[in-house]
């Protein structure tokens, strides 16, 4: 499938770098990976508040699950291959795991906190800083889908493909790794999109394990990657523009 809409030979998509999957297996993939998120996603949130009257995780859900679905079906119709990089979930470096596992305990707790807020009243959060934080976890997955157009190597485990290039245009000439951005972005919106001021503690930690994980990669991209060092130089900043 073509950029264009148009049906041409679709290449077989390679899993790990391996056995190739077809588009059938592949849309498989995907699908089971959104039920789950479909599943989960809403327990993780609504379970815990012991409430259906959750609205502002149910507007949260809506923000996070409509554009995950809509991005799934397009990379799977335009782009396989960008798709199974992003299905990816297994990191080569033992220490990367350490890194993905903690960040995994983090978001955990950045949605059961204010699931557990929401039933116990420990915050208030106003309404009009509910719905600006909604815009701006809608604005953190643009910016996860524009990293994403910008830079087809955009795998979920860090690695360097074979004719990986660097990537200096879009939001990658701002900051050097514009996608961990946007899940900073998401990580400190998502407390107060939640109503729940004790979620920042899980905030808080995944910023740092999200900090450890930039510095890992650079590290390996400075050796793996030609060109990297160099691009350092011209894009100074890793995350936040005039900050770090």
């Amino acid at each position: 499938m073509s950029h264009r809409g148009r049906c041409v030979t679709m290449p077989a998509a390679r899993v790990n770098g391996s056995a190739s999957v077809s588009r059938r297996q592949l849309a498989r993939m995907a699908l089971l990976r959104l039920i789950g998120s479909v599943v989960i996603l809403p327990a993780l949130l609504i379970l815990p508040a012991g409430t259906l009257a959750y609205w502002e995780a149910w507007a949260f859900l809506a923000i996070i699950l409509i554009p995950m679905v809509l991005t799934t079906a397009i990379l799977l119709a335009r782009d396989p291959e960008l798709l199974e990089r992003r299905l990816r979930a297994r990191e080569k470096d033992p220490a990367q795991g350490r890194i993905v596992a903690l960040a995994g305990i983090g978001f955990l707790a950045l949605l059961l906190i204010p699931a557990f807020d929401r039933r116990f009243g420990w915050s208030h959060v106003p309404l009009p800083a509910v719905i600006a934080a909604d815009v701006v976890v809608l604005a953190a997955f643009g910016l996860f889908v524009r990293v994403l157009r910008e830079n087809r190597s955009a795998s979920r485990v860090i690695e360097v493909q074979p004719g990986q290039r660097v990537v200096a245009t879009g939001p990658y000439a701002v900051v050097r790794h514009p996608m961990y951005t946007a899940v900073a972005l998401l990580s400190l919106a998502t407390p107060v999109a939640l109503g729940s001021w004790w979620a920042f503690i899980p905030a808080g930690l995944l910023l740092v394990v999200l900090a450890e994980r930039i510095k890992h990669e650079e590290r390996m991209l400075l050796t793996e990657l030609t060109g990297y060092r160099d691009y350092m130089r011209t894009t100074l900043y890793r995350l936040i523009p005039g900050v770090w």
